[in-house]
């Protein structure tokens, strides 16, 4: 079925907000993508006239859509190469949605992106659609087909369950800079002592490669094994150059909201460190190298002038 220029102009002007809630919930820029262009799909296809209210059916197919791909995707995840982590997004991306209040920017930072794995399927629709789209419980169970109290208890289960992560700090843009200059500073000094101050006794460290880009399986625990590996990342090495094809310029920016260093080889971004920073310290960095999941942040790393870099890794 056709459908007038209204009806595109109506998706079109509640495409972003379906992106932001298809990234929340999937972690991936690029299934988000998919996902609101099946919405597009099953738009096209419908009898428009019909629908009372067309933004409230948009948001039902696409979580709906979502909540299916978060069933498969659990199942391939556990075959996924290494460790999975969200794909991040840089500051700027129209994909981060609103972040008007600390419920809508914690619900996209990376930390919590990654605490919303533990949840099921239903528990992170609600806790999306609920935290950072205020969405009342009579409107989410209608999308998702469930009782007001029953979307509550969900939602009360949900909180608990991200709540038991760490406590985050909120940072802005000045402090994230000055966050990720000393964290530099220290990775580039040559020691560990400078890196271990920076963090937090029980800090981690982990990397996603997903198979096409070496790392570690296993988390490094501890602030002394996490200042080693840092340290590591940034000590020179040929087999280092050969791998990600050149010397690699770093950058201080933020990702999700939160501190990141991003590290870029001929204009590619070829890794995203994301701190997350406690009252404590740096409790984790973790690391985004998989190609695959960087190919958003490089198109729009390269759309926009960062500056010089502030360190040049002479691998």
């Amino acid at each position: 079925m056709a459908l007038s220029v209204s009806d595109v102009e109506r998706f079109m002007a509640a495409r972003p907000r379906l992106e932001a809630i298809a990234y929340r919930l999937l972690g991936s820029a690029s299934e988000a993508e998919d996902a609101v262009q099946e919405t597009f799909l099953r738009w096209q296809g419908a009898d428009v006239d019909r629908i009372r209210v067309p933004e409230a059916w948009l948001t039902k197919v696409l979580t709906n859509l979502c909540l299916n791909q978060l069933t498969s995707a659990r199942a391939r995840r556990e075959t996924y190469v290494g460790q999975w982590l969200p794909e991040p997004l840089i500051a700027g991306d129209p994909m981060l949605g609103p972040a008007d209040t600390a419920e809508q920017r914690e619900s996209v930072s990376y930390a919590v992106l990654v605490l919303l794995e533990r949840l099921t399927p239903g528990e992170r629709a609600v806790y999306v659609l609920r935290e950072a789209f205020d969405y009342t419980h009579r409107e989410i169970a209608e999308i998702l087909d469930l009782t007001e109290a029953a979307s509550q208890q969900i939602l009360h289960r949900a909180k608990k369950h991200v709540a038991e992560g760490r406590a985050r700090t909120e940072i802005d843009e000045a402090a994230a800079r000055r966050i990720v200059d000393e964290f530099l500073a220290a990775a580039t000094s040559g020691r560990t002592e400078p890196l271990v101050r920076l963090l937090t006794q029980d800090a981690v460290a982990i990397g996603d490669g997903g198979g096409k880009v070496p790392s570690r399986a296993k988390a490094f625990e501890g602030a002394l094994a996490v200042a080693t590996f840092v340290r590591g990342l940034f000590t020179p090495g040929k087999a280092k150059r050969a791998l990600v094809g050149g010397s690699p310029e770093v950058y201080a920016t933020t990702a999700n909201g939160d501190p990141a260093v991003v590290a870029v080889v001929d204009g590619r971004v070829v890794g995203v460190m994301c701190l997350e920073v406690t009252p404590e310290g740096i409790a984790a960095v973790r690391s985004q190298v998989n190609p695959d999941k960087l190919e958003r942040v490089t198109e729009r790393w390269v759309a926009a002038d960062h500056g010089e870099p502030l360190v040049r890794v002479a691998f």
